[in-house]
């Protein structure tokens, strides 16, 4: 899937988003769930336990679309 229009992504439900009370990473495809992996840490303004309900979300969406997760929780994104 290509980049989402202001349109778009103005048309998906809260529940296509990783952290879905900001409508921050949407869900949409695996171009998305993989770029919602890379930015997950530059998402500000939320808790931990948004970070953790975001990540569950994110793992779904990982199984669905065949990406894959290295990392068991968000706290080792960027880790080596």
């Amino acid at each position: 899937m290509t980049r989402l229009s202001a349109r778009e992504r103005d048309e998906l439900p809260d529940s296509a988003f990783a952290f879905p009370r900001e409508r921050k990473e949407p869900l949409i495809d695996a171009r998305h769930v993989r770029d919602a992996l890379t930015r997950f840490d530059q998402v500000e303004g939320v808790s931990d336990a948004e970070r953790d309900e975001a990540w569950r979300r994110i793992l779904d969406a990982a199984q669905r679309f065949g990406v894959h997760v290295s990392e068991s929780s968000w706290r080792e994104l960027g880790r080596d």
